[in-house]
């Protein structure tokens, strides 16, 4: 069975400086190699991402890491976040506010300063090893208006407590410009560098790629004796005298020093005294989103605890459906362990003469199992139904293996747990029964056990029903939510807190209607007031109009029903009140092999633009949208490509690829960009191509109970019409995570919880 598993003086001869600070460095490092080593922790800049303070380093943080950091340098204020998604990459995106520096016309934005937006990526060429030092190639700004755009290469080399970099900075981190550009002899337009700010906003800066004169930059970081104290000195490339919107500094000094104080694994604050004349400040909040654990589950029902008295056990398991025809004959009992005190013997009876119905209420209290049907197949108990608590798998499957022991005899020695989601059957989990008793007892561990459990496709095969649940017909809720956009000129943040109440009827397991009204509490909204420019049919930036017309809103309305087609080949339709925009019919089909690190699937809709009010009424526009997408699971630290194909909102034809990581305990950090037939061309508008950086964060490792959704945050720089796609409520790729063993078995030891 296959199993997957961020007044001057006259100019010093900074060469030379750079020179015998490079000697000096080589000296301290020959000298120190015996002495204690840096901590492996590292700091970020003012920029964010990893660095001194102005500049850079050739460092990366540690794999998974997702920081936000909040720095003051008169007269910046950069609002940073920086991720880490595999050892080598670390991308940023920030908001630069400019305080003397308006965003524009008084009568647009009144008295607002200047926000930019940039994008940041740095890639490490080389790791450092005892004679070498680590070689890093960076770009800042490549994604915006590009008036703080810089390219640059580093070199850094650790020598005891001591952390020392190099590097040569074209662009704002170089605009002192030492040297010639050392790439003129390729051709003469290396000479000059395009004034910042002449690229389209969210335009890609490519046209100034390490154009103009390089200037060098580098300096040291000193990890002290104490774990809350790092202290930074830098050398900065910046002479300040070409800062962009004419926004002239004086620099009475090149030098930058500063001190990191830890308060706690999660933050640290940074002052220092930056151009010989400003004191400056940063707090950098930061957490391990791959390594994080969420906080303990109190508010969950505790698993049932087992006998270790009367458990069948036999040595060697095997599978689910060849198992089938044990005997109580072949098995024996186990002893209580060592360190866990045996339970009263639960009252066990044969499968026709349990409470099914009783078990079903149990499963779905404690396992989050919403069950549809219990079935046997010879020695196999079947739980069909729909986990609806646990975001891993491998503890449902645990505790419906606890239930299932307490209540039924020895003739069962299989519990698979069949999972369903919104009526499409997915994955069969199976657990040994006696074997997963001895590993609570501590009999086994946990790589033993492993050969004990199993997930294999769904088929159809012969089974006695034991229990059919009734049809819940109507399900609902409310809740409070929170939405906004960042960096308009209206405002730097327009928020809404609304409340929201949701519900659905189900006419059947596969066919369900169901809607959300939201209405509002508290927002900002009267300051939104500009409708930005565009030259593509407005499919989404009339936002201004959908969020301030009514207090009372129905974001969605629709009827959805689910069909698997075939092995490995799911199918979904939908028609009605789609997105708080969009109302129409469509559907989309999805192949996705058991066993397999890949996908194919697409859909295609019609829909018509919906009133501002967002009730039942439409508006005249309408197009046919959709997509052939492509999934793919490199294998390469656990890398997801996805690539659509197809028409967007705004009729204009194109690609979309989105590439993301997803850690062991489900986090996931990515990227996307959308380039159609309309980008790069006047009748694009501002952005050029659509883009944006997300993580999206699983409520299980945030909450004290535990959940299967999701918090997303995303960071699109700007809302245009080109590359736009339908928001649907549903998708297939994520309605079949389950498929997703890779999870799964990362997070195996989660089955005794």
């Amino acid at each position: 069975m296959r199993r997957r598993r961020f007044r001057p003086v006259r100019r010093p001869d900074f060469r030379r400086m750079a020179w015998r600070g490079c000697c000096a460095g080589v000296v301290l490092w020959a000298g120190g190699v015996a002495t204690v080593h840096a901590q492996e922790y590292y700091t970020q800049s003012d920029f964010g991402g990893v660095g001194l303070l102005q500049t850079p380093t050739a460092r990366m943080a540690q794999e998974g890491e997702f920081s936000f950091v909040l720095s003051r340098t008169t007269p910046y204020t950069n609002y940073n976040v920086s991720m880490q998604p595999i050892p080598w990459l670390e991308g940023s995106f920030r908001y630069t506010n400019v305080s003397n520096r308006l965003y524009g016309a008084r009568s647009l934005s009144g008295s607002q300063t200047y926000k930019d937006k940039s994008i940041d990526v740095k890639a490490r060429l080389f790791q450092e090893t005892r004679w070498t030092p680590a070689v890093a190639f960076g770009v800042r700004d490549v994604g915006g208006t590009g008036l703080f755009s810089s390219e640059y290469l580093v070199a850094s080399k650790r020598a005891g407590r001591f952390d020392f970099s190099l590097g040569l900075g074209w662009g704002y981190i170089g605009n002192r410009g030492d040297i010639s550009n050392p790439l003129s002899f390729i051709s003469d337009r290396f000479n000059t560098r395009p004034a910042s700010g002449t690229g389209a906003t969210g335009a890609l800066s490519i046209n100034k790629f390490l154009r103009g004169r390089p200037g060098f930059f580098g300096g040291v970081e000193y990890h002290s004796p104490w774990d809350w104290l790092v202290l930074k000195a830098e050398l900065d490339g910046n002479d300040y005298k070409h800062q962009p919107q004419s926004n002239n500094q004086p620099q009475r000094s090149p030098i930058n020093l500063g001190a990191v104080f830890r308060l706690n694994g999660n933050a640290d604050l940074t002052l220092g005294y930056e151009r010989g004349n400003v004191a400056t400040a940063a707090l950098n909040l930061h957490a391990n989103l791959a390594t994080h654990v969420g906080p303990q589950k109190s508010f969950d029902p505790p698993p049932e605890p087992v006998s270790f008295t009367s458990t069948p056990v036999t040595s060697m398991p095997t599978g689910p459906t060849q198992g089938a025809g044990s005997t109580p004959s072949d098995l024996a009992s186990s002893e209580p362990g060592p360190t866990q005190a045996a339970t009263s013997v639960p009252d066990r009876r044969a499968p026709e003469q349990v409470d099914w119905a009783q078990v079903a209420k149990t499963l779905q209290a404690n396992a989050g199992i919403n069950v549809s049907s219990i079935r046997r197949r010879g020695s196999e108990l079947v739980i069909h139904g729909e986990q609806e608590r646990f975001f891993y798998t491998a503890e449902a499957a645990g505790r419906a293996t606890r239930i299932v022991d307490n209540r039924v005899d020895s003739s069962i020695d299989w519990v698979t747990v069949s999972s369903e989601t919104n009526g499409l059957s997915t994955v069969d989990t199976s657990v040994h029964r006696p074997r997963f008793i001895e590993l609570l007892n501590h009999q086994i561990d946990l790589p033993t056990f492993r050969r004990s459990v199993e997930q294999d496709p769904v088929t159809s095969r012969d089974e006695e029903v034991l229990y059919n649940a009734p049809l819940k017909r109507f399900t609902g809720g409310t809740s409070i939510g929170y939405q906004q956009n960042l960096g308009g000129p209206d405002a730097f943040v327009l928020y809404q807190v609304y409340g929201a109440g949701y519900g659905t009827f189900n006419f059947n397991r596969h066919l369900w209607l169901d809607g959300v009204l939201s209405v509002n509490i508290a927002n900002n909204y009267d300051k939104f007031k500009y409708d930005a420019p565009s030259n593509l049919p407005r499919v989404r930036t009339n936002v201004r109009q959908y969020l301030t017309s009514s207090d009372i809103t129905m974001p969605n309305f629709q009827l959805t029903g689910t069909r698997k087609l075939g092995q490995d080949l799911y199918g979904m339709a939908y028609a009605g009140m789609l997105e708080s925009m969009y109302a129409g019919a469509g559907g989309e089909v999805l192949y996705r092999p058991f066993g397999e690190h890949w996908a194919v699937g697409g859909d295609i809709n019609w829909v018509k633009a919906r009133g501002f009010d967002q009730d039942f009424s439409l508006r005249k526009y309408h197009v046919i949208t959709g997509q052939a997408t492509g999934y793919l699971d490199t294998g390469f630290h656990n890398v997801t490509l996805a690539v659509s194909v197809g028409r967007y909102l705004a009729g204009d034809w194109g690609t979309t690829v989105d590439v993301s990581r997803q850690f062991a305990n489900g986090t996931r950090m990515g990227a996307y960009f959308t380039v159609t037939d309309k980008s790069g061309s006047s009748g694009y508008g501002e952005g050029s191509f659509d883009k944006g950086i997300y993580v999206s964060i699983p409520f299980d490792a945030l909450l004290p109970n535990s959940s299967r959704n999701r918090a997303t945050l995303m960071w699109q720089p700007l809302v245009r019409d080109g590359g736009a796609r339908l928001n649907k409520r549903y998708t297939l790729y994520t309605m079949t995570n389950d498929l997703d063993s890779d999870l799964f078995d990362k997070n195996l030891g989660k089955i005794s919880q």
